[in-house]
């Protein structure tokens, strides 16, 4: 009767120690597993509506900060964001003018500068791209340069249309501070001649220095 009865408090000492060291762990894992869930959560600062190049004839209304990417990727950007880790906000005018910034925290600094460089190389490429899909089409794109912000930014003009149709031109913004990338994406119908790109290069120092404020 003894031993059985030992032997059942050894067990139930036992369960109870070790129930003891896993909420130990637990308690000493919460910290850090909190921690990386607000680093998860914390969006990057955005731009408003008044760091874009002003429309002539309307306001810019910018829409909320929200995680995740944009419904459909923006031309040129197709397929290249991650969806974790990414934020994005849409601005739209009266008109036919519109843009959007996409956001993403990467998990180093080394990570996201390779995001970066998939970025540029993406946007550098896209009307050769979009005409390989779209016969009978113009594309033309234009390099305008880097800009010294933080771990830099570069940005770029691509111009396309089909026949019968409006052209479009699009400017993009891409730029790096510590592991957080931005992309900010200005569009509206016109050439390559009528992007503000002077404005557009303030807009994108704005974006990079706002992500980490």
């Amino acid at each position: 009767m003894f031993r059985r009865t030992f032997r059942r408090t050894a067990t139930a000492a036992a369960t109870a120690a070790a129930a003891t060291a896993l909420a130990a762990a637990a308690t000493l894992m919460a910290p850090t597993a909190a921690t990386a869930a607000t680093a998860t959560a914390t969006a990057p600062g955005f731009i408003d509506g008044t760091d874009l190049p002003p429309h002539p004839t309307s306001p810019w209304y910018p829409g909320k900060v929200t995680p995740g990417l944009p419904e459909s990727a923006p031309f040129c950007l197709e397929g290249v964001l991650p969806a974790p880790g990414s934020w994005h906000r849409g601005f739209g005018t009266e008109y036919d003018t519109g843009a959007v910034q996409i956001s993403v925290r990467s998990a180093s600094a080394t990570a996201a500068a390779k995001l970066a460089a998939a970025l540029e190389r993406k946007v550098a490429a896209c009307a050769a791209d979009w005409l390989r899909t779209n016969p009978g089409g113009t594309a033309s794109w234009q390099d305008y340069g880097t800009l010294a912000v933080e771990e830099g930014a570069h940005v770029y003009g691509v111009h396309a249309s089909i026949p019968d149709s409006e052209p479009g031109v699009h400017l993009y913004g891409i730029g790096r501070d510590g592991s957080t990338v931005t992309v900010v994406r200005w569009g509206q119908m016109g050439n390559l001649t009528d992007a503000p790109v002077p404005a557009f290069r303030k807009t994108t120092t704005t974006a990079v220095h706002k992500l980490n404020p």
